[in-house]
């Protein structure tokens, strides 16, 4: 068998894995490559591979820049089924359509740029009738269930413990040759004590593995602290009449911010202020999220449904679907929080909520979440004191703070952790994928000191064979 890394090598977005496995063309995931504009269509719209040859497809979660461009792959010619999650499916259904949505519109603003100056115009990657066709190619699969795909290959899905629904996966391989071959696949790694859904379930026994390493490099803050460091920030923006404005994905960080915030105001730890979730896919996202209790932790259960409480609603939150609505934020005075998609702010209605109010030095800017290099988020994390949104300057006046234990991604312990039920002697292949440089080469070196013996930093476009 070989390993084809194409997209999610050396960076964050784009996740793309080919497996060719005897005979057979196995494709894990199919994202969208987020960054610098004039890089992503191109690289969204080409596949380097043929759509037509692919057998089946495996999607460990639903995050665009993991499940994105399936549309795109289907429209072109690829028909074979595509294996995820009940939890997976059902927030795909979403998901994509908002996708497909946002860049229709997004490319009519390019357009008219591109009208202006005489240029060729861009066509979107896919439309919603490219969703609908490729939604009817899902088969959901529950969690520890085998399935066969092939003759000598099964897989098997495990809770990633990440967002709702999201899994490792396990293959079993019987190669032609009669030698056998556990391989897993780990997608995005959750935390072990991160709040609403379920701790990890550990990928084991295996003889290679692909592995994310997005926070590599990285400790996050201790989990003790995080409720009274919330509170306070909170309450520091509250106190001089200021927003906080959070951008965050709709799938994952949204619903734990939104949690965190029902706790805190029943605890009185937070006053009553205005809360608003800005985000029509996030309000989509969260019922799903209620439809599937059996994926949530024992605390969300313990503290919330137990007691017949919704954990993503109560008094102050008001959820936000209508345009007018959300152009009416723009005009409201006093301290509120809102919280609007995307976490990379490269799109969505958090462009609006940045453009109004990132020149108010009483407003906080709140990030939850890792930010690709080249988004707008990462440019604001890393300090530029200008920053362009819809073509426009704007000077960043407002505070700035990142809170990394929000993050969905495990960070460097918890990945050596994640390791820890494996034989180095077993495990001989070890390749770091969905990384940065600064964060997988020094996570690569943390593993080849603990004794692991062979551990890659594929690169776009490598073949390795097993």
């Amino acid at each position: 068998m070989k390993i084809e890394f194409i997209g999610g090598a050396r960076t964050v977005t784009g996740s793309q894995h080919l497996l060719h496995i005897n005979g057979k063309k196995i494709l894990l995931e199919c994202g969208l490559f987020q960054g610098r504009r004039s890089e992503t269509y191109d690289k969204n719209k080409n596949f380097k591979f043929d759509p037509t040859e692919i057998d089946v497809m495996i999607l460990s979660h639903a995050h665009i820049d993991h499940s994105g461009n399936i549309p795109n792959l289907v429209s072109k010619g690829f028909n074979g089924l595509i294996y995820a999650t009940s939890a997976t499916v059902d927030l795909c259904q979403i998901m994509l359509r908002d996708s497909a949505h946002l860049q229709e519109k997004d490319i009519e603003y390019v357009n008219k740029k591109k009208k202006k100056k005489g240029e060729e115009l861009f066509e979107p990657l896919y439309v919603l009738e490219d969703v609908e066709k490729a939604m009817e190619q899902f088969v959901g699969v529950q969690y520890n269930r085998a399935i066969d795909l092939f003759p000598g290959i099964r897989f098997t899905f495990q809770d990633a413990g990440h967002i709702l629904g999201s899994a490792g996966v396990f293959l079993e391989i019987e190669e032609s040759n009669g030698r056998t071959i556990s391989l897993g696949f780990s997608g995005d790694i959750g935390r072990p004590d991160s709040p609403v859904i379920k701790s990890p379930d550990v990928l084991r026994d295996l003889d290679v593995l692909i592995m994310e390493s997005t926070y590599g490099n990285r400790l996050h803050s201790p989990a003790e602290e995080v409720e009274e460091d919330f509170a306070s920030t909170i309450m520091g923006v509250i106190n001089e009449g200021g927003k906080v404005i959070i951008p965050a994905f709709a799938v994952g960080r949204t619903q734990t911010i939104v949690y965190l915030l029902h706790k805190l105001f029943d605890q009185n730890r937070i006053p009553e202020i205005p809360i608003y979730v800005d985000s029509p896919m996030a309000v989509d996202a969260t019922a799903v999220f209620r439809s599937h209790p059996e994926c949530l932790d024992r605390e969300t259960g313990r503290i919330f449904l137990e007691e017949g409480t919704d954990p993503f609603g109560f008094g102050r939150l008001k959820y936000i679907k209508k345009t007018e609505e959300s152009k009416e934020l723009n005009d409201k005075q006093g301290a509120m929080i809102i919280i609007s998609a995307s976490g990379m702010a490269e799109g969505g209605r958090i462009l609006h909520h940045l453009a109004n109010n990132i020149g108010n030095p009483k407003n906080l800017i709140l990030f939850v979440g890792y930010a690709a290099e080249h988004t707008l988020a990462r440019r604001i994390m890393d300090g530029n004191e200008k920053v362009n949104i819809f073509g426009e300057e704007y000077e960043v006046r407002a505070k700035i703070k990142k809170m990394d234990y929000f993050s969905g991604h495990a960070d460097q312990k918890e990945l050596l952790d994640y390791l820890r039920l494996n034989d180095q002697n077993k495990l001989k292949n070890i390749f770091l994928v969905h990384g940065e440089e600064d964060m997988a080469l020094p996570f690569r070196e943390k593993l080849l000191q603990k004794g692991y013996s062979n551990v890659q930093y594929p690169a776009s476009g490598e073949i390795i064979n097993i």
